[in-house]
């Protein structure tokens, strides 16, 4: 489903002090910096598996997800998706994913999100039957009744959130990216989240990757783990194989962190 075999990918950062003269020196000598996003990334994800891809802030997880999503174009390596190259089959390759990322929103801002479905729709090209079977089946199970006639600006954020998960599932993606899908939830709405993930997988076979921080969220949607740091993969396991889980998994993986000084 998923081959990824020696990714690599550099930023080049402009740098610069602080204050006016500093500002202006750059308008005539600008210095530069090369963070180095991914080193040497490899790994592979069945059909139908749910892994967390964690790690510290900067780690190279949200690069990875543009990667494999067609957003981002590596300067080395191979990725492969049902067969498909992201970047260079961008077309093909997006009717079959779905990217939910809690920081951004494919809702148009100020339209109901009705709206912004029926967009989506002719955007993938989804047939009439498929569309409206998706919708009435998202829709009651992400409880959206009474949300789809609002624009997206008057949503609180865990109601945005369940339509953005409901808008990138409208195409039957055979792979879900969930790049901090519950951040700023709370409590009832990041269990009606991780439900209904769940139930998307056992039903469908959909292959999902989820990036968070939330160990809560990779405890209950998981069953597999690879930790990244300063770019590189660090551990590609299970929850039990990070040492010290049991006295609690948000201590465990902080441990961790600090033993691989990321």
């Amino acid at each position: 489903m998923i081959e990824v075999q020696h990714l690599c990918k550099t930023f080049r950062v402009a740098k610069r002090g602080a204050g006016f003269g500093q500002a202006v020196k750059t308008l005539f000598h600008r210095e530069y910096e090369e963070v180095k996003a991914l080193d040497d990334v490899s790994f592979s994800i069945r059909e139908g598996e749910m892994v967390g891809y964690i790690g510290p802030n900067g780690a190279g997880k949200s690069s990875t997800i543009k990667i494999l999503s067609g957003i981002l174009t590596p300067d080395s390596g191979v990725c492969r998706i049902s067969g498909k190259v992201p970047w260079k089959d961008r077309t093909a390759h997006v009717k079959d994913i779905g990217v939910v990322f809690g920081q951004r929103t494919q809702l148009w801002w100020d339209v109901p999100v009705m709206d912004s479905y029926e967009l989506l729709k002719d955007i993938y090209s989804i047939s009439n039957d498929t569309y409206q079977s998706n919708l009435e089946e998202l829709t009651s199970l992400l409880n959206l009744s009474e949300l789809l006639k609002t624009p997206a600006r008057q949503l609180s954020l865990g109601q945005r959130m369940r339509c953005e998960i409901a808008a990138s599932l409208l195409h039957s993606p055979k792979i879900l990216f969930l790049d901090e899908p519950t951040i700023g939830l709370d409590a009832v709405s990041k269990l009606a989240v991780r439900d209904f993930i769940v139930k998307c997988n056992e039903k469908y076979h959909t292959t999902v990757i989820l990036t968070t921080h939330d160990m809560q969220d990779i405890e209950a949607l998981t069953n597999r783990i690879i930790l990244i740091g300063k770019g590189k993969i660090l551990l590609d396991g299970t929850l039990f194989d990070i040492p010290g889980v049991g006295k609690g998994l948000d201590q465990a993986v902080a441990d961790l962190y600090r033993r691989f000084r990321i």
